[in-house]
Parts: C-alpha cells; structure tokens; sequence
C-alpha cells in the first residue's frame, strides 16, 4: 500500500473506479464513496470504532463491496498549519493499513470539514440528534468532495495540454 499525493492518484486511476473519503475520529470513522465518473462524495454509514483489526477489517470489507480504488483520508492539520495529535494519528493509522491493504491512501487537509458539514446539516433543517449520527460522514463527503473538485480540475489541465 502506498500514500500517494492527488497527483499521483490521478495518474494511476483507470476510469469507472470510485473513492472513498475517510474522516478519522476517536470514537468513529466517518464514510462516504464516489460515484464511478468521480463527480460526487455520497455519505455512507458510520462506522463505530472498536480495536484497530476490527476497524481494519470493517474498512476494507466496505472497500471490497464498493469496489474502492483509493482512500482519501482527511488529515486535521490545526488552523495555523501545524499538525497536532490528531495529524500523528491518523499518520499512524495509514501506516498500519499499509500492512493490510494494496489500495492507496491519500492525505487532504481536513480543516473547518467538520463546520461545513454541520451547517450543512442545519440548513437541512436535520434534527440535533440526527446530526450527531450523520456529522462523521457529512465531513467525509466534504473531504472527498475537494479531492474529487481536485481531480476534476487536474483532468480538465491534463487535456488543455
């Protein structure tokens, strides 16, 4: 398993395979996976952490189902650009995934995905409870959103070429 940059992602993707977007937390994993044209994050269930082979075998069996071609997991770097806890964390986390799976992880940085989700949320008129459920895979289609706008805007330089 490599950990890869959007770049390098974009260069070994074939067309028709999805993504996956990863919001790590200490109680849950939030999820959410492209469509096969790479256009849009849709949120997928939480899912709770227990121990890290369970949550391992978790993910990957939701990779496998979903026919994943690569992780995008967001990274929590703080609002000065510095990277706390959380960054060596899910740093930590990749890095045990690399013994357990070939599909490719790519950092994104996280920051204010949490927030953007929330409004979401709120402009949807969601009840406080239900947010609290959806909030992990609400930042995760965020997150994978800027990494799909991303490659889309790498596509559209790459055929300006």
């Amino acid at each position: 398993m490599a950990t890869l940059t959007l770049e390098e992602l974009a260069a070994t993707l074939a067309p028709g395979q999805p993504i996956a977007g990863l919001d790590l937390g200490t109680k849950t994993i939030g999820l959410s996976v492209s469509d096969l044209g790479r256009r849009l994050a849709t949120p997928r269930p939480v899912l709770k952490r227990v121990k890290f082979t369970q949550d391992a075998e978790v993910l990957l069996a939701f990779a496998a189902k979903e026919k994943v071609a690569a992780f995008v997991i967001g990274l929590p770097m703080n609002m000065d650009g510095s990277a706390g806890p959380r960054v060596q964390a899910t740093r930590a986390f990749v890095r045990s995934m690399a013994d357990k799976t070939d599909i490719p992880f790519v950092f994104w940085d996280e920051r204010l995905s949490t927030v953007a989700a929330e409004r979401t949320l709120i402009e949807m008129d969601v009840s406080r409870k239900k947010r609290a459920e959806r909030i992990d895979s609400a930042a995760a289609s965020f997150i994978l959103q800027g990494a799909l706008d991303r490659l889309s805007s790498l596509a559209r330089a790459a055929g300006a070429d």
